[in-house]
């Protein structure tokens, strides 16, 4: 039970990897981005599946442990990647693209001011309904500063003619919404329970959360139907699920963002789900089927 906790911990690091990720490139190329770093983390399921079983039986044929103790050691070699990763991420990866977390608000804040617009980003720390301020207001409290700016002399707007054209105010607002702020509880329920993120929470728990269940039991399934391949051999094969990742989901990802500028977000969309329909079909077959034959099941 402890273990599983500590696992599901560990899973639940992969949320937070892709909002990361998703802070770090534009609407247009944010889907294989994601789809690439989300495709090799899901590939992991696939890696483990290879290294695991090796490691169990090298403990157990070369070091002479008990099948009883191998298992046990065998987690000392994810503990060590895993920590390694971590303590890399700490020390050598920036929180956002233009740096520290806390300062993220100072890019755009330049950015704004040099293209001559003058005005408030947003609060800091604060919270979403909190009310702007103008560039000439001063701080009530030293540490709660507001983010207002004068702009630049206007001449020196021209260097930026190559850039499309929008107006002030959807510059700003635009600038804005790329300022992530914490919300509240109150102003957080209403997102939590939109149709929008239902939808998706839906889709990921029929995706993710499937193959998730699927990765978990993959193993153990080939081993009771096909008893012949062995333990390792079972664990070869239902890596190639898991490694798949590194090559369809970032395809995924790519056929999205390559729709997006033609149907917009309702591509998206129907692509998502349209896949999801697909795959569900197979899932169905092969339960139903419940193949015995390795011909049958890997071709």
């Amino acid at each position: 039970m402890a273990l599983r906790f500590f696992v599901g911990i560990l899973g639940g690091s992969f949320v937070p990897c892709q909002v990361w990720s998703t802070g770090f490139f534009d609407k247009n190329v944010v889907g294989t981005a994601n789809a690439l770093t989300g495709g090799f983390g899901n590939a992991g399921g696939g890696i483990t599946y290879f290294l695991m079983p090796a490691i169990f039986d090298s403990l157990v044929a070369k070091q002479g442990l008990t099948p009883h103790v191998a298992w046990r050691v065998t987690f000392i070699v994810p503990f060590i990647c895993i920590t390694v990763t971590a303590i890399a991420m700490l020390v050598l990866c920036p929180d956002t693209p233009t740096g520290k977390w806390s300062q993220r608000h100072l890019a755009v804040q330049q950015n704004l001011a040099s293209h001559g617009i003058s005005g408030a980003v947003v609060d800091v720390p604060g919270e979403l309904t909190d009310k702007a301020t103008t560039g000439t207001d001063s701080p009530s409290d030293g540490s709660e500063t507001k983010l207002g700016f004068e702009a630049v002399e206007p001449k020196q707007v021209g260097s930026f003619a190559h850039e499309a054209q929008i107006g002030e105010q959807q510059m700003l607002d635009t600038a804005r919404g790329e300022v992530v702020v914490k919300p509240t509880f109150r102003e957080a329920l209403p997102v939590i329970f939109s149709p929008q993120t239902l939808v998706l929470g839906g889709g990921y728990f029929c995706s993710f959360g499937g193959e998730l269940a699927i990765n978990s039991i993959l193993g153990s399934y080939y081993q009771k139907n096909f008893p012949t391949l062995g333990q390792t051999g079972a664990g070869n094969w239902a890596a190639m699920f898991g490694l798949l990742n590194v090559v369809f989901r970032p395809l995924g990802g790519l056929v999205s963002d390559l729709i997006y500028p033609h149907i917009g977000v309702w591509g998206k969309k129907m692509w998502i789900h349209g896949v999801a329909v697909i795959t569900g079909v197979f899932l169905i077959a092969i339960g139903i089927s419940n193949p015995h034959d390795q011909n049958t099941m890997f071709g």
